[in-house]
Order: structure tokens, then sequence, then C-alpha cells
């Protein structure tokens, strides 16, 4: 198996300068997955950009795991009703074109 698409958790910690306990906590609370790759814990590349949103919310706004979760749902569920509107507005822009 290859590993240059997983980036080890200790790395993670060291990095981002948190302690191991937060990505337990993540992991424990479903916020991230981490992989066992030759009996190392690792979390695949392309969760790195939600990670540090993570990060982000623990740090600057003291988020716990629940709030983290919480202020997560309520983005996604931002850019869906985003994406809704840009669908409505496009067919609203056809039938204005008539």
């Amino acid at each position: 198996m290859k590993t240059t698409h997983y980036i080890t958790v200790t790395d993670l910690c060291t990095h981002y300068k948190m302690e191991m306990s937060f990505f337990d906590g993540l992991k424990d609370y479903g916020l991230i997955e981490i992989i066992s790759v030759e009996k190392t814990e690792c979390i695949h590349q392309d969760y790195i950009a939600d990670l540090e949103r993570m990060i982000r919310l623990h740090k600057d706004l003291k988020l716990n795991f629940e709030g983290i979760d919480t202020v997560l749902n309520l983005l996604n569920k931002i850019d869906s009703l985003q994406q809704e509107l840009n669908t409505t507005k496009n067919r609203l822009q056809r039938f204005e074109d008539f």
C-alpha cells in the first residue's frame, strides 16, 4: 500500500501544535477518520482542509467537539442552500430571457 496519500497523526500534531488527544477526540466524535497504515495512525490528505477548519474552530473560537460538529453542519447547510439558490436563479433567468 502506498502511504504517499496519507499523513501521520504524529506529523499533524507537530505541524499544528496540537495534542494527540485532540485528534482522538475528533475521531471518537466521528468528525475525522483515522486509519492505520503500517501500524501508524494516519489521515488521508484529501481531508486536511477539513481538519484545518476544525483546528481553527477549536483554537480561534474555543469550540468543543459538539460545537465543531454543529458549525460544520451549519456551513454544509449554507453551501447546500447557496447551490440551490444559484440553480433557482439560473432557471429563473432562462424564463426571463423569453
